[in-house]
Order: structure tokens, then C-alpha cells, then sequence
């Protein structure tokens, strides 16, 4: 049985990930099993769109197994606002690991934040995951 996030987006909505796509053509087959994300980058994008759907079972589905937490406690009142990615390193397709650096927007409690990344990435199997990330 597939995972389903907490707020869906209709397949027509624009994809919360920033590449411009609808999410059934961007990020919507990739929570829904359907498909691997190809690159890091692209891994890292859908991890985000989860974040704003709360699919929390993506996201543990996502991270890989040797640092993946028992759970996690999503914030329901976080809305987050965009993603920019900053620089890539590696993480493509014939690659094994790479990097990811981006900067995301949110607001809680009504005050605006951004938090900036450096994640780390790995494919296993034909399948990338998020290792861990240094925030700032």
C-alpha cells in the first residue's frame, strides 16, 4: 500500500519544488512510488515537496538506512514558501553520491525564516537517499 501525504496537491498544482512542472509530472511519481528520482538534486527537490505535504513516510523512505531516524515529528505549523538550490556536486546519474546545497523559505508563527543546507547524498541499488545534511 502506497503512502499518502497529510495535505495532498491535486496532479494540475504547481510542484512546491521550484522547477516551474505540475506535481504529477514532477514530484508526484516519486511519493507515489512509481518512480526513483534520477539525480541528488532531483531526490532532493521531491524530499522538499514532501515537507510540504507532510509525507512523512516519504521522507523516512528517502533517508538512508544508516542514519534514518525512528520517526520524525513534523511541524504542522510550518509553511514552508520555496526552495533554491544552490550548488550541486556529483549526484548525477552514473554518479554514487553527491551534494546538494539549497536554501529553504518558511514561515512559523508568522515570522519568515530560510534555512540553508549542505546535504549529502547517496544511491544504492539505483535508488538515492539523503545521508545527512550541515545546516548553514
Amino acid at each position: 500500500m502506497t503512502s499518502q501525504p497529510i495535505a495532498p496537491l491535486a496532479d494540475d498544482s504547481r510542484c512546491p519544488c521550484g522547477t516551474g512542472d505540475s506535481y504529477g509530472a514532477c514530484c508526484a511519481r516519486f511519493h507515489r512510488e512509481e518512480a526513483y528520482a534520477p539525480t541528488a538534486e532531483r531526490l532532493m527537490r521531491s524530499r522538499y515537496s514532501a515537507f510540504v505535504v507532510g509525507h512523512e513516510p516519504y521522507l523516512l523512505r528517502t533517508w538512508h538506512p544508516t542514519t534514518r531516524p525512528h520517526a520524525l515529528d513534523l511541524d504542522p505549523g510550518t509553511r514552508w514558501l520555496g526552495l533554491d538550490i544552490l550548488d550541486t556536486h556529483g549526484g548525477g546519474l552514473l554518479d554514487a553520491s553527491g551534494t546538494v546545497r539549497f536554501r529553504a523559505h518558511y514561515v512559523l508563527d508568522g515570522v519568515r525564516g530560510d534555512q540553508t543546507e549542505l546535504s549529502r547524498f547517496a544511491r544504492d541499488d539505483g535508488a538515492w537517499s539523503y545521508v545527512d545534511g550541515q545546516v548553514g
